[in-house]
């Protein structure tokens, strides 16, 4: 599991101010936040891509350079990860994109298991492919389980990474536990929990809302 906090980077201070309640109030800001980790996330997960070394002619001559053998697909968790899927796009910028409509259904019931509803899917062949799921929360882990269960109906993936922002405990022990094909984690933090909700503690809030206004 790959952790971008566990050392010191300029990745920590765009955290800080996706935590900041006083910066949050800031929309333009909490989504410009949100697409420069995923780009660092994305430049992070490059280096563990396939290459092949190329010939590129210049006008001073000829030089022998390593480039990306064939880009990934990029999966989005719609809505809260608009802004961090344009990060990892805009440095994975021939990649393919998927998009997946998955929610949670909100019970009045306490102790209720949480459930997951999908509502769209619209994505390209995964058959043999590297692809990158971006969602900035990674709670129960249940969305990125359910969404890579419809999404395999498009062909099985050889790599999935699993990108996010925030990632918790449990979430990260139930995809562990669920998901049976190749796996990475790539976060910029591991909270320290879930809360009775299933919020992440101490998390950031919802970031759809954040990114984008309350919903109904």
């Amino acid at each position: 599991m790959h952790i971008l906090n566990n050392q010191n980077s300029i990745a920590n201070h765009y955290l800080a101010e996706l935590r900041d309640a006083s910066v949050q109030k800031d929309r333009m800001r909490f989504r410009k936040n949100m697409e420069r980790l995923g780009e660092i996330l994305a430049y992070e997960i490059s280096k563990t891509l396939p290459y092949k070394k190329r010939v590129i002619s210049g006008p001073f001559g000829d030089i022998q350079t390593d480039l990306l053998t064939e880009q990934p697909v990029i999966i989005s968790i719609l809505r809260a990860a608009v802004p961090f899927y344009q990060g990892v796009l805009n440095f994975f910028d021939k990649a393919e994109s998927g998009f997946v409509g998955a929610y949670r259904v909100e019970n009045d019931e306490k102790n209720e298991a949480i459930e997951i509803s999908l509502n769209y899917l619209a994505a390209p062949s995964l058959q043999d492919r590297t692809v990158i799921i971006v969602d900035p929360m990674l709670a129960t882990g249940k969305s990125f389980v359910k969404s890579i269960q419809h999404l395999v109906a498009n062909g099985t993936p050889k790599q999935i990474e699993i990108a996010s922002v925030i990632a918790a405990p449990e979430g990260v022990a139930y995809i562990k536990q669920n998901l049976g094909l190749p796996h990475r984690f790539w976060t910029v933090a591991l909270d320290e929990k879930l809360n009775s909700q299933s919020y992440i503690i101490p998390g950031l809030g919802d970031a759809g809302d954040l990114a984008f206004g309350p919903k109904l």
